[in-house]
């Protein structure tokens, strides 16, 4: 049987080498069109990449012996990697941003579960003309979500009230969620931005028996959807050393009758120093297609950070 120092690194890094694929997948085209623009623009003309990329790892730990107070032993780490790259070339400008998370807990003699994760990607490609197009611009974007490893259900599952727990309830890309949009940018001010435009959205549940759960076809794998989308975006430091971060996705579809689908992200980051930083991230989550309830999520965290870029 592995050592549990040897679980804990298999546990921990198995999404780590996912992420370093991913990364290398987007980064090494970037380059290569990179490397072919110097070649053909003299190098005072070539249009600079705005990057940046911060990694963060955060971790807590609780032990008790002969406590008479009571306590769970605890053990729980975090891993993220944030990066953002911008590029204006005459009247085009594009913003890219990749997230990717991985957390685990461990609860006394149990088995790490996983407590974060999550693999999101947005991309967008504006035009910035003269006359009306100043103010209101018009907009390509994309914007791909899903995770990295299985999640589970450790509690009795109403949707398969005969299965013993866990029970497997996601995976990658089961679900995962691509979105496509043509429309305009209003954008009065450097930290805050606002698009609305028509746009697709297809949810993928690549495995069979998760379909149902995700609102999608059991003989289909991707449900397509085809209304209107509204996007906020707001990036801005409140304080010193204290910035607020702040995303709101609405989509309608013309073909339902549901309530819009909503995602608001919300991250607070708050600077100790030039490496400590704490979070304070909630998400709210309401697809009527999976739950008819508010899905929230809350996370307080206190970790190192590092420039990569």
């Amino acid at each position: 049987m592995p050592s549990f120092s040897a679980r804990v690194l298999t546990t921990f890094l198995q999404p780590v080498w996912a992420a370093t694929a991913i990364l290398t997948m987007l980064a090494v085209p970037r380059v290569a069109a990179q490397v072919a623009a110097q070649d053909a623009v003299p190098p005072e003309e070539t249009p600079s990449w705005d990057r940046s990329v911060i990694g963060t790892v955060s971790g807590s730990q609780a032990g008790f012996q002969n406590w008479a107070g009571g306590g769970v032993n605890t053990l729980a780490l975090s891993l993220g990697l944030n990066g953002t790259a911008t590029r204006t070339e005459g009247v085009w400008s594009q913003k890219h941003t990749l997230r990717l998370t991985y957390g685990v807990v461990k609860q006394d003699t149990l088995d790490f579960r996983k407590a974060e994760d999550l693999i999101r990607f947005t991309s967008s490609l504006t035009y910035n003309g003269e006359g009306r197009a100043i103010l209101f611009k018009p907009t390509v974007a994309v914007g791909v979500r899903t995770q990295f490893a299985p999640g589970f259900n450790f509690e009795k599952d109403p949707l398969e009230p005969d299965a013993t727990p866990p029970i497997k309830v996601s995976d990658m890309l089961s679900p995962g969620t691509f979105t496509e949009s043509v429309g305009i940018s209003w954008e009065p001010a450097e930290w805050f931005s606002q698009r609305l435009g028509v746009g697709g959205k297809q949810t993928v549940v690549l495995i069979d028996r998760l379909r149902s759960r995700y609102g999608v076809d059991p003989d289909n794998a991707v449900r397509y959807e085809v209304g209107i989308e509204a996007f906020t975006d707001i990036d801005r430091e409140v304080f010193e050393n204290v910035r607020y971060k702040s995303t709101l996705a609405l989509f309608a579809a013309f073909n339902s009758e549901d309530t819009a689908d909503m995602i608001w992200e919300n991250l607070i980051t708050m600077k100790v120093n030039s490496w400590l930083q704490v979070n304070f991230e909630w998400v709210f989550l309401f697809d009527e297609d999976v739950r008819s309830k508010m899905q929230i999520k809350e996370v307080f965290s206190v970790g190192v950070s590092y420039s990569l870029l």
